[in-house]
């Protein structure tokens, strides 16, 4: 019920945005939410999200009952690039790339409909006069 995205080419900053929508959501919020996202991370975070309810399959679970438990990002290699500045110097461009980790959890199983527990009343105690006064 996990999964990972390594090495993806956009700033952990950018991918968190879209990482923080769908925490907490069921497996179908969470999809339709990245469907209409406009942002680039939004169909990565997307296929990671099917893969992670794929192998939650593998182990007997249904998508019905699955929710987004955690999703973290953390930064992952840096490419570096050099970039030509004035009067012949050179500055460093610094390429980020992120890492997903996705991780589903699965809701408690509801009771079946219909048993309700009976709550008892609390019964009421009559005092010592009530009693002498019913007894006549």
């Amino acid at each position: 019920m996990k999964a990972t995205l390594t090495n993806y080419h956009q700033s952990p900053r950018k991918v968190r945005l879209v990482a923080d929508l769908i925490r907490g959501k069921s497996v179908a919020a969470a999809r339709a939410a990245l469907l209409y996202l406009p942002k680039k991370s939004s169909p990565a975070i997307g296929k990671l999200l099917n893969s992670a309810v794929a192998n939650a399959g593998a182990k007997g679970a249904s998508a019905d009952n699955l929710f987004v438990k955690t999703i973290t990002v953390n930064k992952g290699l840096v490419m570096r690039r050099a970039r030509p500045f004035a009067r012949g110097r050179s500055g460093t461009i610094r390429k980020t790339m992120s890492i997903v980790f996705l991780e589903l959890g699965a809701t408690a199983k509801t009771t079946k409909p219909g048993k309700v527990a009976k709550r008892s009343s609390p019964k009421k105690v009559k005092s010592a006069s009530a009693k002498a006064s019913a007894d006549k």
